[in-house]
């Protein structure tokens, strides 16, 4: 059996040839692997209702998947990663309503890119009925994976069927090098605002207030142009945001050093406090970023900010973050 599962106590048997398990536990490869011995097989304690992701990897530190599991996870990027499921995992009461029968229209977007060169893709989703009046308009990073995978605007249309939420415009922004794109790159608001806002705001829709979306290093960079520009942005939303970032620490390959980086955008908040901005914040508990997204939070308690921040038992992937969209979507735009 590749995993069982009893209370909160998850057993890992290793397959053939493992000598490590890697996975939200161990923040992937950012922490050693845990290591197999003698062919045993390796418990954790996990929270109840966990969806947690894992891989083996071989004696040349090369990650593969669980032959053994078949349940596999939602990651856009990795084939190997597979999935744990502790206890039962609950899912969002919103999920859980009729699939909506007014469904917004989608708008697919293509072109050359200028500050970042190469193909360009964006989808603009329209709410039901939409003629043209000023909406909140939510710049999505890592667009297709909130739009397939997240199903952000299925999401949207169902609240607002519902009568839970207010409509919107939801532009869903597909990243070149997303590593070199959000890493704190004032580059990237120049790629917005010279490429993205106008072919949006006007051939197609009209913002009464625009949004940044994102998950990880996206949650890093909609946080930091969001607090550095009050006169474009109104709104955040960052899932697990990549909070230990600091201008220019990468290596001489482009690498993030997180070993220096330290939690910069804090301790900018911290001396500038971005009020402006209506912020969500949520973060999964097994993760390396559950301590950077608390103390931003504890930042924006402490200094009497409205916000919301949230908790999930799980860890950095898609499956935490659409857990966690239901409840970013209605502080946003909940009635």
């Amino acid at each position: 059996m590749a995993v069982s599962v009893r209370g909160q106590q998850v057993t890992f048997s290793p397959p053939p040839g493992a000598t490590g398990l890697i996975g939200d536990m161990t923040d992937w490869r950012k922490r050693a692997p845990l290591p197999v011995v003698n062919g045993q097989p390796i418990t954790l304690t996990l929270p109840r209702g966990a969806w947690i992701e894992y891989a083996w990897v071989d004696a040349q530190g090369e990650a593969f998947a669980d032959p053994d599991n078949p349940r596999k996870s939602l990651n856009p990027w990795w084939t190997y990663p597979r999935a744990a499921v502790v206890g039962e995992y609950a899912q969002h009461p919103l999920w859980q309503r009729p699939e909506p029968t007014q469904k917004g229209v989608t708008h697919r977007l293509t072109w050359e890119g200028q500050v970042f060169p190469g193909k360009r893709r964006a989808i603009v989703h329209l709410p039901h009925g939409y003629a043209g009046e000023a909406l909140p308009t939510y710049y999505i990073q890592d667009g297709v994976a909130f739009y397939r995978l997240g199903r952000l605007s299925e999401l949207l249309d169902r609240a607002v069927e519902t009568g839970e939420a207010e409509p919107a415009v939801l532009v869903f922004v597909e990243p070149g090098d997303r590593n070199e794109e959000y890493y704190l790159n004032d580059r990237y608001l120049d790629f917005l605002t010279q490429e993205v806002f106008p072919q949006v705001e006007g051939p197609l829709a009209q913002a009464s207030v625009r949004g940044l979306w994102g998950a990880s290093l996206g949650g890093l960079i909609s946080l930091y142009l969001g607090s550095r520009h009050p006169e474009l942005f109104g709104r955040v939303v960052s899932h697990s945001g990549a909070l230990i970032a600091r201008p220019g620490a990468t290596d001489a390959r482009g690498v993030i050093d997180t070993t220096t980086a330290g939690e910069w955008l804090t301790e900018q908040w911290a001396a500038d406090l971005p009020r402006h901005l209506k912020v969500s914040l949520d973060t999964g508990v097994v993760e390396w970023l559950t301590g950077p997204n608390r103390r931003l939070a504890g930042l924006l308690a402490d200094r009497l900010m409205p916000h919301q921040y949230r908790e999930y038992p799980s860890g950095h992937n898609w499956v935490t973050w659409r857990e966690a969209l239901p409840e970013a979507l209605l502080y946003m735009q909940g009635r």
